[in-house]
Formats: structure tokens, C-alpha cells, sequence
């Protein structure tokens, strides 16, 4: 079968590979639809391995090369033994977290934070760019008919955008800032909304702040242009945000997330840094700000997600600017590494 695997930085090959043959007990045999490239899979291509292991992962023995894309929607072609929840010909998302369930963070729920915690499509025998695929029956959730396969797709990235928000604790009526319009980030923006929030949104580069703007879900700052958190705090007569969801990685970014919430206000650091940032930790003592990082998603959040995207309360394809077919993963890759940055999300058709 063909798939997009990865071997090293700037090598990412459309190749043959073994057909993975059927699935075991507990696993179901997959045949991926659309998979989207995510921030983590862009690292690797440019500086990888990083989360791809070089030697055997702890959990899952898996290692480089490695079939690539967490982030995917698939139909069941054949279930293994013991699988009761899901059938061949159902539509699923695929939950891409593998953890042990025995661990410190496992036994606690926090299975997200598992101290051997693997992930399909990054350290894993299988991954979603691909034209068959093999996972644990319990990592997917069935997709009601309302939901599309594309919509399927971006329940990965809604997950992570949908816990920062709820990490920053907004609540209906809430104003909140969400530093940066990738992906994350306009989907931070877009179940905000559906939460009943107020929603501004600071971003430099204009492409994703025209997208942001389609979303029409709040305005659109530019950070290069004004000063954003006075004129938050002008906005909301001298207090500041409710909350911020920090979806940049950026230094400034943070800084002026810290800058911009009120007292008692609270900061999701969503947005992965890849280098140290600096603060001023006493602005957060003095105004009791409190200052949270976040790390995947709740690996129970899957059906939440899908309903609401059922429902039309979380319209995740809102953010997708680009599809291609596997043969042209690697230009997919290029474009959204392009200095130009005039792709937001792209989806990779598997078959």
C-alpha cells in the first residue's frame, strides 16, 4: 500500500510499505479519508526526529521511519476480536493518544500525560497518510452521519483548542483574547463563540488575519499596527480580558497575554513554545493572574467534540485552506513552512 512516511528532516516519501494485513484482538483496520497536517508533524519535517523515535518507543516499540498524520478521519473496513462498539462501514475520528494505563498520570485519569504516552502517526506502526491503517478499536469514535469525513478529520485539532479554552475557564459573556490565528487559534476562536464568549483576535500575518476575519466570530487585531492590550483595556473600560488563549508560541505574544487579562484573569499557554520566553513572574503575583500551560486534550473528549460539531455549534472545516492528494504531501508540507504563510490548515486526502 502506499503511504507518506518519514525518514529524516526535509525527507518525507510517498512509498510502498507492508499492507498491514488484519487486525488483532481489540484493533480495527482502517481505511483513512483526510488527515491534516499539524504544527507537531511540521517540526519534525523541518528539524525531526523529535517526538519520532530513533530507537524503539517505550509503549509501542516504533520507531523511524515512521508513517505519518495523527490527525485523521477513516471508515472501518474490518474489526478484531472482542470489538463490540464499532462495525466495518462505520465513519470514525481517530483519537491518536496511546497510553500505558498503569502509570502515575494513567491511574489518575490524566491519561494525556502518561509517562510512556506514544501517538499514532508519530510513534507508532501506523499513521493516517496512509491507505490502510491499524489502531486500537478504543482510540476511535463513530461519526454520526451530520458530521463529514473532512469535519471528522479536525476533531484532533478541536480537541487541543477546545482544552485551552476550557483550561482559561471562559464562561458565556466572557471577553477573551486569542493570541495568534493558526489553526488552534481560529479554532480557539470559534468554540469561544460557541460558548458565548467575546472574542478579539491578534494576529500579524495577513493572510490568517483575513481567515480569521471569515470566521466572523470577533475583530481581528494586528499587533504590528496597535498596541493590543491598551486597547483591550479601552475596550473594556480600563479592566482588561476575561481570559487569553495563547495559541502563538510566540514571546511577545505572552507577554502581551499577560498584559492584556484583568486581575484574577486567567492565561492558556495552548500554543507551544520552541524556545524560552521571558515574563515578568511579579505582574502575575500582583494581579493575581493565574498562568496555565496545556498539553494535548482529554483523551475522553472525543464524542463532546464530534456532537458539538454535530450540531453545528463547532464548525472546525471553517479553518481548512488547502487540500491535496498524498502525492503531494511534501508541497504541502513546503507551503505551510512558506515564509509567505498564506495557508492556514491543510488536509492530505489518503486514498
Amino acid at each position: 500500500m502506499r503511504a507518506a512516511v518519514f525518514h529524516a528532516a526535509h525527507d518525507i516519501r510517498v512509498e510502498q510499505v507492508a499492507d498491514p494485513g488484519a487486525p488483532g484482538p481489540g484493533e480495527v483496520l482502517l481505511k483513512p479519508f483526510w488527515c491534516g497536517v499539524c504544527g507537531t508533524d511540521l517540526h519534525e519535517y523541518a528539524m525531526g526526529p523529535i517526538v519520532i523515535p530513533d530507537a524503539p518507543h517505550a509503549l509501542t516499540g516504533a520507531q523511524a521511519p515512521q508513517i505519518l498524520g495523527h490527525e485523521f478521519s477513516a471508515e472501518v473496513l474490518e474489526v478484531g476480536a472482542g470489538v463490540a462498539d464499532v462495525k466495518a462501514g462505520d465513519r470514525v475520528s481517530v483519537m491518536p493518544l496511546l497510553s500505558c494505563g498503569t502509570c502515575y498520570y494513567c491511574r489518575r485519569a490524566l491519561n494525556h500525560l502518561c509517562q510512556r504516552m506514544g501517538c499514532i502517526g508519530l510513534s507508532f506502526a501506523w499513521g493516517g497518510i496512509a491507505e490502510l491503517a491499524i489502531v486500537p478499536a478504543t482510540n476511535v469514535s463513530v461519526l454520526p452521519e451530520s458530521v463529514s469525513d473532512l469535519q471528522g478529520a479536525l476533531v484532533e485539532p478541536g480537541a487541543v483548542a477546545a482544552y485551552g479554552v476550557d483550561t482559561a475557564n471562559v464562561r458565556p459573556g466572557d471577553t477573551v483574547l486569542i493570541t495568534g490565528a493558526g489553526p488552534i487559534g481560529a479554532l480557539a476562536a470559534l468554540y469561544s463563540a460557541s460558548i458565548g464568549a467575546n472574542v478579539y483576535l491578534s494576529e500579524v500575518n495577513p493572510f490568517r488575519a483575513e481567515l480569521a476575519r471569515g470566521l466572523d466570530v470577533g475583530e481581528v487585531l494586528d499587533p504590528s499596527s496597535i498596541d493590543v492590550p491598551a486597547f483591550l483595556k479601552d475596550a473594556t473600560g480600563g479592566i482588561g480580558v476575561d481570559a487569553v488563549i495563547e495559541c502563538s508560541g510566540n514571546e511577545r505574544a505572552l507577554q502581551a497575554a499577560i498584559a492584556s487579562v484583568r486581575s484574577a484573569g486567567r492565561i492558556s499557554q495552548t500554543g507551544l513554545h520552541t524556545k524560552a520566553a521571558s515574563i515578568d513572574p511579579m505582574v502575575l503575583s500582583e494581579h493575581d493572574i493565574t498562568l496555565a500551560g496545556t498539553w494535548c486534550y482529554p483523551v475522553t473528549d472525543w464524542p463532546r467534540i464530534i456532537d458539538l460539531v454535530a450540531r453545528g455549534r463547532y464548525p472546525v472545516e471553517k479553518v481548512v485552506t488547502a487540500q491535496v492528494a498524498m502525492n503531494d504531501v511534501v508541497a504541502g508540507f513546503d507551503t505551510l513552512l512558506s515564509p509567505r504563510g498564506d495557508q492556514v490548515k491543510v488536509l492530505i486526502h489518503a486514498e
